[in-house]
């Protein structure tokens, strides 16, 4: 599911955006949209700063009466969030300060349906590369980016999940090793051995029957009758063979 915040002080143009939204998602085999509406800059700002919530996209509107768009998405930014922002205006006369706050586009009102599916097909485009290359995890109460290519290993340790990464950091995420496997598993470097480890096959070093080399210097022992599988997934991702 993509987040998705709409802020906008008129509500009969938070009414068209979200409709214009879901009518998106009907039309793109039910596509999960999780919009919510935020009636000033504030409410949305609350939001992030008390509650961590980061929306994927955003569309929000440059004049509100308690704070204009583009100062609320320099706060924004400021608090991390780097979800794409579109802003939904009447005037074109802050077009320039978009670019400030790295803005995805700018839309002038009335906006037109072509145009926010045109800026919805991008993002999703965009995003699914994105979603390629990093894994979202909650981590010490954030919300962190966390690159697929810097995970060396998972190892389950009681009721939580450690993250061993390329540069020695080590992330603890408090759910069980099948739920991060879900998340996981889709990225084809990765494969599950035994019951406590996921590997990342892209720092494996070497192998044996008894045990994974990696290439920070960790062994993982594998245990019975794992080799074969984990052959068959090496052999599988590096050269397309069975």
């Amino acid at each position: 599911m993509y987040l998705i915040a709409l802020c906008d002080d008129e509500k009969t143009d938070l009414d068209k955006t979200e409709q214009m939204l879901y009518d998106y998602g009907k039309a793109h085999g039910g596509l999960e949209l999780g919009v919510e509406r935020f009636e000033s800059a504030g409410q949305l700002l609350d939001k992030v700063r008390e509650k961590g919530y980061v929306p994927d996209l955003i569309f929000m509107d440059i004049y509100m009466p308690d704070k204009l768009g583009i100062d609320a998405a320099r706060e924004l930014r400021d608090m991390g969030v780097n979800g794409k922002i579109v802003f939904l205006t009447t005037s074109r006369e802050h077009a320039l300060d978009a670019f400030s706050v790295d803005a995805a586009q700018y839309l002038v009102k009335p906006v037109a349906k072509e145009a926010l599916f045109s800026i919805l097909r991008r993002f999703l485009e965009d995003a699914e590369e994105e979603r390629r290359k990093y894994l979202i995890l909650r981590i010490d109460g954030k919300t962190r980016r966390v690159a697929l290519s810097s995970i060396v290993y998972c190892e389950a340790n009681g009721k939580t999940q450690h993250i061993h990464m390329v540069d020695s950091a080590q992330y603890v995420l408090r759910i069980t090793m099948t739920e991060l496997y879900e998340m996981i598993s889709r990225y084809k470097e990765f494969v599950r051995v035994g019951v406590a480890y996921i590997v990342n096959m892209e720092h494996v070093e070497s192998f044996n029957a008894q045990e994974l080399q990696m290439d920070i210097g960790k062994k993982i022992y594998l245990p019975r009758g794992s080799f074969q599988t984990l052959r068959d997934r090496y052999f599988d991702y590096y050269c397309g063979e069975e």
